[in-house]
This record gives structure tokens, C-alpha cells and sequence, in this order.
């Protein structure tokens, strides 16, 4: 005899599930690093302004010079700004992600729990009947031997 569980397409589904929030999940944490690094670029590139900006000042360029990387460096703010919201947004993906992840896993353990626990019922039960089968065929044999 060999287990059939009826709800095993369930099963498989729960896992396909789990394993696409696995796949989402990750990709999440794929656009978090993504902005994550974007934003250390412009970070970055707002310390090397700054820098100039400082050493224009103390050199004596044109105003229109100061006043055009003073620009700039606003405008960059404005990206910085933009990308630190980009960031604060994948954050909150990561943990929506994380959270479908935990959902999916806790209900596909449920479902393999089920199985198993169908499996263990089927499985004492067949282990019952090869058992009976073994006490009534020692049941026959003592009694052709008694008679």
C-alpha cells in the first residue's frame, strides 16, 4: 500500500508560495542595497562639492563660480533627499517581504505538519492491519496444528 494524501496539491502550493516570498524577498533586499549604494554615491560626491566648494572659497574664484557649485549642491541635497526616501521605501519593502516570508513558512509548515500527521495515521493503521494479519495467520497455524 502505498500513502496518497488528498490535499497534496495544497501542500505544493504552499511551498510554491514560500518559495516565491523567498524569491521576493530577496529581490527586495536586491533594491535596498541598490539604493543603499546610490545614496553613498551622491553622499559622496556631496563631500568632494563641499570640498571644492571650501577651496574655491578660500582661493577667490568668480562669485558666479561659487554661486553656480552653490547650486549645485543644492540640487544635490534635493537628490540626497530623494534617495534617502527611495531608501526609507525599500526598508519598508524588506520588511513587508520579511513579513509575507514568515506568513508563507508558517503556513506551509502547517500543511506539512497535516501531511505528516496523515502519514503517521496511515501509517499505524497499515502497521495495525499487517499486524492482524500476522495474529490471525498464527491464529490458523495453531489451530491446523492443534487439530
Amino acid at each position: 500500500m502505498r500513502f496518497h494524501y488528498p490535499l497534496q496539491k495544497i501542500v505544493d502550493l504552499k511551498g510554491s508560495e514560500k518559495s516565491m516570498a523567498e524569491w521576493e524577498y530577496a529581490a527586495s533586499i536586491g533594491r535596498l542595497r541598490e539604493e543603499e549604494e546610490r545614496l553613498r554615491e551622491l553622499l559622496a560626491e556631496r563631500a568632494e562639492l563641499e570640498e571644492l566648494l571650501s577651496n574655491a572659497a578660500v582661493s577667490g574664484v568668480m562669485l558666479a563660480e561659487l554661486a553656480s557649485l552653490q547650486h549645485y549642491l543644492d540640487v544635490l541635497e534635493g537628490r540626497i533627499r530623494g534617495r534617502m526616501r527611495g531608501v526609507e521605501a525599500a526598508e519598508a519593502g524588506v520588511r513587508l517581504q520579511r513579513s509575507k516570508l514568515a506568513e508563507r513558512s508558517v503556513e506551509e509548515k502547517v500543511w506539512l505538519n497535516a501531511r505528516d500527521k496523515a502519514y503517521q495515521l496511515y501509517r499505524n493503521d497499515w502497521l495495525t492491519k499487517q499486524q492482524n494479519e500476522l495474529d490471525e495467520m498464527a491464529i490458523v497455524r495453531a489451530a491446523s496444528a492443534r487439530g
